[in-house]
């Protein structure tokens, strides 16, 4: 039985990690690393993650769905091109070493603190996907974002939102919809693929989706821009360190 001081940090982190997904993405980028510093193998933390995942973006969906702001068939289709994707990425991460998956994780992190300071544009796009152009274009993308998804997850949200936001041209609030939406989906078949493999903690994993759930719910009814920079400033640092820690520095 984990110790109570463990379930407490996975709430207190799951918590975070949801307030911070429903109004940006990279929540990932401190439940992972937790699960790991906690005593998980990589495949493992990578496994247990999902669970926390997947519960957070059925309170999304959902929570989009109250508001009004949905396009169920559009997201359906979109979350389809994923799947194939998001199995074999999750395939191959039960299989890689966990010492491999540490310095890619590490370098993926630092990666995503980089993409947080670039300057990002400011356009009013469409709310419908009816009139975007090169439509193919996502499809090929989305298939290798489920991929991505499936094998390491972290930062995958910013992911989704570049390639909707810049490819189909739609506004970021249904940017943000579809992509719950589409997570949703295609962590089904990735969290059953590590259940089958042994790579879950049921326990860590309910608890760090209690807190997900919670954050979540906070974060879809809490206005951030006021604390938005100092936000991203905390985040950042806090990547770099588990970074480096992960990399072997110390």
């Amino acid at each position: 039985m984990a110790e109570w001081w463990k379930l407490g940090l996975l709430f207190l982190v799951g918590s975070a990690a949801g307030f911070i997904n429903v109004n940006a993405g990279g929540g990932s980028t401190l439940t992972l690393p937790a699960l790991i510093f906690l005593g998980l193998d990589s495949a493992l933390a990578n496994g247990t993650n999902r669970v926390a995942i997947l519960i957070q973006n059925i309170f999304a969906v959902s929570s989009f769905r109250r508001q009004k702001v949905h396009q169920f068939g559009e997201s359906s289709k979109l979350s389809l091109i994923t799947l194939p994707g998001a199995i074999i990425g999750a395939l191959l991460s039960t299989r890689i070493a966990d010492e491999w998956f540490q310095r890619i994780l590490g370098i993926i992190m630092i990666g995503i603190v980089v993409s947080m300071f670039i300057p990002k544009a400011n356009k009013n796009y469409q709310d419908s996907l009816s009139r975007a152009e090169n439509r193919w274009l996502i499809y090929v993308v989305l298939f290798f974002i489920g991929f991505y998804g499936g094998f390491i997850q972290v930062g995958v949200g910013f992911l989704f939102m570049a390639a909707l936001y810049h490819i189909l041209k739609i506004s970021l609030v249904y940017v943000n919809m579809h992509k719950v939406f589409i997570i949703l989906i295609y962590t089904i078949p990735s969290l059953i693929v590590f259940a089958l493999t042994d790579n879950v903690n049921w326990g860590h994993g309910l608890m760090l989706a209690a807190g997900t759930a919670c954050g979540g719910w906070f974060g879809a009814h809490a206005s951030v821009k006021g604390g938005e920079k100092l936000i991203r400033y905390v985040l950042a640092l806090a990547i770099v360190i588990m970074a480096v820690k992960l990399l072997g520095a110390f």
